[in-house]
C-alpha cells in the first residue's frame, strides 16, 4: 500500500499542477493539495503550443510497426529455439542472450553510422531498425512454446499441418498471454524512449512525444509556465495510465502466466 501510494503521488501532483491557473506563483505549483480555482487552461495552451497530434502519430506508428515486427521475429525465433534441434542450439542461444547485457547506449555510435550507410537517418523506419528482434522477447517465447504440450504440435504434423501453420493457427493462441506479455513491457519501452529517437532524428517531423515534450519543456520553462509543463507531461503519460487501468487484470495474468516477477 505504501509502494502505491508512493507511485501515485508524482501523478497526482501533475494533475493538480495541471490544472493550477497560470498565473500560480512556485510555491502553489509545489503544493500538492488543489487551492484556488482550477481549470483546463493550460491543456488547451499546451495543445495548441506543441505539435501534440504529430507527436502522438509518429510514437503510435513507431510502437505498432516495432511491435508487429517483433512479434514475427520472436515468435519464429522463440519456436526454432523451444521445438527445433540442431546442432549448437542451446550455445546459440546462450550467445543470443548475450544481447541482456549490452547497455544499450554503447550502441549509438554504430546503429547511427549503419543508418546513414542505409540512407535510413531522420526516418521512422530508422528509429524502429535497431528493435526488429528482442532477446528478451525471443527468451519469453521460447519459455512460453515450451510449456505448451508437444502432443498439440504432433497431432498437427499427422494432420499435414506445416511448421508455419503449427506455429499460427495452434501454438500463437495457446501462446497468447505470453505476447500480450511481451507487448506491454515492448510498447511501454519504446513510447518512454528518449535517448535513441533523440540521436537518430532531426527535423520536427519525425519527432516522437518524448522527445517532442523536451523541446516544449524548454520553451515552457523560459517562461515558467510549470502548469503548462505539467498538462504536456500529461499528454505524454495519459496514453500509458489509461491503459494499465483498462486492463490491469489482463496486464496482471499475462505477466503471471509468463513467469514474469
Amino acid at each position: 500500500m505504501a509502494a502505491a501510494l508512493l507511485w501515485v503521488i508524482p501523478f497526482a501532483w501533475m494533475v493538480v499542477a495541471s490544472l493550477r491557473p497560470g498565473d500560480a506563483g512556485a510555491a502553489d505549483i509545489a503544493s500538492l493539495l488543489p487551492a484556488g480555482p482550477l481549470g483546463t487552461g493550460n491543456f488547451a495552451e499546451a495543445w495548441t503550443s506543441g505539435h501534440f497530434p504529430l507527436w502522438y502519430g509518429n510514437t503510435f506508428v513507431l510502437c505498432g510497426g516495432i511491435l508487429a515486427v517483433q512479434c514475427v521475429t520472436v515468435s519464429l525465433a522463440g519456436y526454432a529455439f523451444a521445438r527445433m534441434r540442431f546442432p549448437g542450439r542451446d550455445w546459440l542461444f546462450y550467445a543470443f542472450l548475450l544481447q541482456l547485457m549490452l547497455v544499450p547506449p554503447i550502441l549509438i555510435v554504430p546503429n547511427l553510422t549503419t543508418l546513414v550507410a542505409l540512407h535510413l537517418y531522420d526516418t521512422l523506419a530508422g528509429v524502429a531498425a535497431p528493435y526488429c528482434a528482442s532477446a528478451f522477447g525471443v527468451f519469453l517465447m521460447r519459455q512460453t512454446f515450451r510449456t505448451i504440450p508437444a502432443a498439440y504440435e504432433e497431432a498437427a504434423l499427422v494432420d499435414g499441418a506445416s511448421r508455419l501453420q503449427i506455429i499460427w493457427h495452434v501454438l500463437l493462441p495457446l501462446a497468447r498471454p505470453g505476447l500480450t506479455a511481451f507487448a506491454i513491457v515492448s510498447v511501454t519501452s519504446h513510447w518512454n524512449e528518449f535517448l535513441w529517437p533523440l540521436m537518430a532524428t532531426s527535423s520536427p517531423s519525425t519527432q516522437v512525444l518524448t522527445v517532442g515534450l523536451a523541446s516544449f519543456t524548454a520553451g515552457a520553462e523560459a517562461g515558467s509556465e510549470w502548469g503548462v509543463i505539467a498538462a504536456g507531461t500529461f499528454f505524454v503519460a495519459a496514453p500509458l495510465l489509461i491503459a494499465f487501468v483498462a486492463f490491469q487484470r489482463q496486464f496482471v495474468s499475462s505477466f503471471t502466466f509468463s513467469g514474469i516477477k
